[in-house]
């Protein structure tokens, strides 16, 4: 039951950030996007999302996102799409994950708004009909609509939940904002990487397609990988970068990995999770 006090209900999520645990570009469609394979890991990090129900039917937005105009802004955009006529929400975000950084953090805004606010105004929106209107703001709204950890191919969208082992991670932060359109378009992109199976993912098979065109344009990206690799040979980049990431058994060896961390390099230890815990009612 969400908790009305005044005319006023409200909510509190965690918006995640994700991890690509490998991925893989298998082909480009006629539609101009690439096929894809890809795990998922979510994690218990992220941007902190409140959402507060009006009366009135305006939707109002502030924190970490003001310079970001109203029509590109995911928030938004996902709040305006299922808003009905004689109800609003404030909505506000504390910004953690960082832009460009390949840990789909507008995709996760997106997606938290999308399910906080079918909770809020009580629109009763089934996943599906949630899915069908998260897809076309990226490849990665879907897997936060689910909220869990998952394997995907398609452009993303084809999801399979998965139980993965428990893990800490070390996320280095380089000081820089890939484009995920440039590194795409790139002419040194390996574009037909043959599908594995899961089978082979949880084996050890899988890498990061994107990467060497990444490194190759970002030093920032080049540094962070050759400084986790020393301490963890499984550090890879996340997505289309720019962050970086190891997967450790403990957390003691995550957080001993990030107290040595160079000068510059913004770090965070973070668990995966296979499903994202509930939305809390603030009273």
């Amino acid at each position: 039951m969400v908790i009305r006090t005044h005319n006023v209900k409200t909510l509190s999520a965690l918006s995640p950030a994700k991890l690509n645990l490998f991925l893989h570009v298998t082909g480009r469609r006629p539609d101009g996007y690439h096929s894809l394979q890809t795990v998922f890991q979510l994690l218990n990090w992220g941007d902190d999302m409140r959402f507060e129900w009006r009366e009135s039917p305006d939707i109002t937005l502030s924190g970490d996102t003001d310079d970001i105009a109203p029509e590109d802004n995911l928030i938004l955009r996902a709040a305006r799409l299922i808003a009905p006529s004689d109800q609003g929400a404030h909505i506000h975000v504390h910004k953690r994950i960082p832009r460009g950084g390949g840990l789909g953090g507008g995709s996760s805004n997106a997606a938290t708004t999308l399910l906080a606010l079918n909770r809020l105004w009580e629109l009763g929106l089934n996943l599906d009909t949630l899915l069908r209107l998260g897809e076309p703001m990226g490849a990665d709204v879907p897997v936060f609509i689910q909220r869990q950890s998952a394997w995907a191919e398609g452009i993303g969208e084809e999801l399979t939940p998965v139980s993965l082992p428990k893990r800490w991670f070390v996320v280095a932060q380089p000081d820089c904002m890939v484009s995920t359109a440039e590194i795409f378009a790139h002419p040194e992109l390996t574009r037909q990487t043959p599908p594995i199976t899961v089978q082979a993912f949880f084996s050890g098979a899988g890498r990061n397609d994107l990467q060497p065109v990444v490194e190759s344009r970002y030093p920032e990206v080049q540094r962070a990988v050759e400084w986790l690799k020393e301490h963890s040979p499984n550090a890879r980049m996340t997505g289309s970068g720019a962050c970086v990431f190891a997967s450790l058994e403990s957390e003691q060896e995550a957080h001993d990995i990030a107290a040595r961390a160079p000068a510059g390099l913004a770090v965070v230890v973070a668990e995966g999770l296979d499903r994202l815990p509930d939305m809390q009612e603030v009273t």
